[in-house]
């Protein structure tokens, strides 16, 4: 289930939510349910997404408790979350509540006789404060979540945890989520609408820019849309600036995630980010065995992708890695890399570097645009890229609609006038032997065409 919300400030304005409809529905769905017997939702999604936004504007008109789980004492949390039932709930509370396992456990007492909504924000964090919490409110829903008309929802930015504490067989609160949604970020026809409204005058260069740093992020679109800034130019005098929120969001996004050993982690994703897409590249680089992080990254985090060619099969060895989240793909490949200059605060040098080298870096982004584009249009059975061994015929695009038996040959150039489809066609012919009986198209795509 993909959400994901935005709401843009400018000039004091309040301005609309994108594209959210459906998914508001969902959590007025949700909530209707609660009204009858108790739901818990878990919201997982990484930081800047939207979450809690659109948990906001979705119950804005209901009631609703809203607690924010920072890193500080329980009692001292617990304070404040008595002050927020007082203010909202306008209920008398006699005695004090000093633990979470005390204030859980007095709503869901209350949830019996009256309805309501609590949302609990980086809940996650609850495993740093006082693990045992999890095991407090599993035993207080256990044993009164049948009598209960309680709407809660769970959110948490940290992948990892979130999943863990939902999803692991030994954690307590395992099976006891009746809804999960992750939010990701905008699509691209979203990212259009947004250009369409604050920038009419875009052009396919500027849509690249934006899509290549914000990768659709709420709150990066909504902090370029609020400096005006759409031109690569523009973009970079706001990402590499005194003060800016983004020099420090790729540390600020994955520390917690990776704990202790975040800088193998950080290591690989740099390589990764720099065209060592392969395990052995990386290996050979960091001098050591990096299976593990590779698979945990994967697989625990959700930051990278594991890529083969289309049609391999599962157990192919011919295997490359990519970093998901375009934004994180820029950080480690030029902020991060180039640490020692943003450090100094020499960001005119490190603009040289990425002027330097972007025709280069973006050529990948723009190819994956065309893949997300042709995703979401919903017209093919499988898309992806093609490679034979040794790096060789490599395909941008190969798209199948085994419905209709027809299949795409996709060959993705910044600049149109450097796409041979007669090449393109030579490339394709060991594997469209294999699909002699689709009907082949090849098409050229170039920034002409976003």
């Amino acid at each position: 289930m993909t959400i994901t919300v935005i709401c843009i400030a400018i000039n004091a304005r309040i301005m609309k939510f994108y594209n959210r409809e459906k998914e508001i529905k969902l959590l007025h769905s949700i909530e209707k349910k609660s009204i009858q017997a108790a739901q818990m939702t878990f919201v997982v999604g990484r930081r800047r997404i939207g979450k809690t936004s659109l948990l906001a504007k979705a119950y804005q008109e209901h009631t609703m408790l809203y607690f924010f789980v920072a890193k500080k004492n329980e009692s001292l949390l617990c304070q404040e979350f008595v002050q927020e039932i007082r203010n909202k709930l306008q209920v008398e509370i006699f005695g004090e509540l000093k633990t979470f396992k005390s204030v859980f456990g007095y709503l869901m007492e209350l949830s019996k006789t009256m309805h309501f909504t609590l949302i609990i924000d980086e809940f996650q964090e609850f495993k740093t404060i006082n693990p045992s919490i999890y095991s407090d409110m599993q035993n207080s829903w256990d044993s009164q979540k049948d009598q209960s008309k309680i709407n809660l929802i769970l959110c948490g930015s940290v992948y990892s945890l979130m999943s863990r504490i939902f999803e692991h067989s030994k954690e307590p609160l395992f099976g006891r989520a009746t809804g999960r949604i992750h939010l990701k970020e905008f699509t691209i026809s979203t990212l259009k609408e947004i250009l369409i409204d604050y920038h009419k005058e875009f052009n396919n260069e500027d849509l690249l820019a934006f899509y290549l740093i914000t990768g659709g992020v709420a709150k990066y679109v909504e902090l370029l849309v609020q400096e005006n800034a759409f031109s690569i130019d523009h973009i970079l005098n706001v990402v590499l600036s005194d003060n800016s929120l983004f020099l420090d969001e790729g540390r600020n996004v994955l520390i917690d995630e990776f704990g202790k050993e975040y800088g193998n982690y950080f290591s690989i994703l740099s390589l990764i980010a720099s065209s060592k897409t392969s395990r052995l590249e990386i290996e050979s680089i960091m001098e050591m065995q990096v299976g593990g992080f590779l698979d945990r990254l994967e697989n625990e985090f959700g930051i990278i992708s594991k890529v083969r060619p289309i049609f391999a099969k599962p157990s192919s060895r011919s295997v490359k890695y990519h970093i998901k989240d375009n934004f994180l793909n820029f950080w480690f490949r030029f902020i991060y890399k180039y640490r020692s200059a943003v450090e100094i605060g020499n960001f005119d040098f490190l603009k040289k570097i990425i002027n330097r080298d972007y025709n280069t870096f973006s050529g990948p982004i723009l190819e994956k645009y065309f893949i997300e584009k042709m995703k979401q249009e919903g017209n093919y059975s499988n898309i992806g890229t093609y490679w034979e061994k040794g790096n060789q015929n490599e395909i941008d695009i190969v798209a199948l609609n085994e419905l209709d038996k027809s299949i795409i040959y996709g060959e993705v150039k910044r600049n149109k006038k450097n796409i041979s489809l007669g090449v393109l066609e030579k490339k394709t012919e060991k594997l469209q032997s294999k699909f002699s009986d689709y009907q082949a198209k090849y098409i050229g795509l170039s920034i002409e065409d976003m």
